[in-house]
């Protein structure tokens, strides 16, 4: 039985998508998990597939600082050439972030075949650096193709787990009404700037009609104030895949995870990208969705400033108060986004490993 190492830690951007390959081939390979203890895959992983964690940081600072961490990268690539001496891995599997540079190095020390999956459009720090020693790069989005030195990468998409990809029924505790269905999404690590916007234009909107699905993630001080018959709010749901296959429009980050979520389930989104994400790496993603006409960008902005609010009332345009159906320049986005999908990336990163292996 082949033995695969998914090396992914951190935020839901690195995890999900490799759950999607675990699942992709759990049935026929033995799946080992690689992470950083504290970090969210401690609480999603355990449960279906072994997982080890060494500790690994990244490459940021100077002087003294980066020498110690590149003594910390050795050292972890040490343990991890253990783990895959250990568990005789036959390939390996990462989604970038701290814990595949170590991972890399030691696939590289070991003589094992590793693949790389990259989902944004401007490629991480490590994707940059050692995507040059995987034996294949695999891209989400087209525009990362150039930003990638020394590799050819392989143009899959970024997979999502398989309930995004069967339809699911709109959760029981949505709100009940004949008008549109506005859903939010923060992120797993909350966004205070994002759901202050959000807040200021949400009792217009539900004045007007429209029921408000507002995930705000962990770190929301203001959650559960602006209480409405027309409004939910929760920091985390599982039942993401049926809120947006139901959703008229969604308001969300510009992760590459949220993005791909997005597409498959067809659902047109104002993308609202994060300021301080490193190389302006959301920007990007929200400029390429916008590309297929899938997505419109609204920049981060003071609450009291209208520029959310104008926007999620053109869109909506006549459906609020009179739910009428959904408006042309949604159905049009939908159909961007449904363009931007890649509804087989999972089966195809799959046959991409199985090749390197057979």
């Amino acid at each position: 039985m082949t033995r695969l190492l998914i090396a992914a830690s951190g935020t839901g951007g690195h995890l999900f998508p490799a759950l999607a390959i675990a699942e992709a081939v759990e049935k026929q390979w033995l799946v080992r998990w690689l992470g950083v203890p504290d970090r969210l895959e401690t609480q999603l992983v355990p449960e279906r597939f072994g997982l080890v964690c060494v500790n690994a940081g990244g490459l940021q600072g100077r002087g003294l600082t980066k020498l110690l961490q590149l003594l910390r990268l050795l050292l972890a690539s040490v343990s991890v050439r253990r783990v895959i001496r250990r568990n005789t891995i036959d390939v390996v599997f990462t989604t970038g972030g701290y814990i595949a540079a170590p991972t890399i190095l030691a696939a590289r020390w070991c003589g094992i075949p590793v693949v790389l999956h990259e989902s944004n459009a401007i490629p991480g720090r490590v994707t940059r650096l050692l995507g040059r020693f995987c034996s294949a790069v695999a891209i989400g989005l087209p525009a990362a193709a150039k930003r990638i030195p020394g590799s050819q990468p392989v143009l899959t998409g970024t997979p999502v787990r398989s309930s995004f990809l069967a339809p699911q029924p709109l959760p029981s505790w949505v709100p009940c009404g004949e008008g549109p269905l506005l859903v939010v999404m923060g992120g797993s690590q909350g966004a205070v700037g994002l759901n202050q916007m959000v807040r200021a234009a949400v009792p217009t909107l539900l004045k007007q009609g429209c029921r408000v699905v507002h995930l705000t993630g962990d770190n929301d001080p203001d959650i559960e104030q602006l209480q409405h018959p027309l409004l939910v709010e929760r920091r985390f749901s599982d039942e993401i895949p049926g809120l947006l296959q139901h959703a008229d429009l969604a308001i969300s980050r510009a992760g590459a995870g949220s993005l791909s979520e997005l597409a498959v389930c067809g659902t047109p989104a104002v993308l609202v990208p994060f300021p301080q994400a490193a190389d302006q790496h959301q920007e990007a993603n929200a400029a390429c969705a916008a590309s297929f006409g899938a997505a419109v960008i609204v920049h981060q902005h003071e609450p009291d400033q209208p520029t959310l609010l104008n926007t999620v009332q053109r869109l909506l345009g006549a459906q609020l108060e009179q739910s009428t159906a959904r408006s042309e320049p949604l159905i049009q986005m939908g159909e961007g986004m449904q363009t931007l999908a890649e509804r087989d990336a999972d089966r195809q990163l799959a046959a991409l490993l199985q090749n390197l292996v057979d």
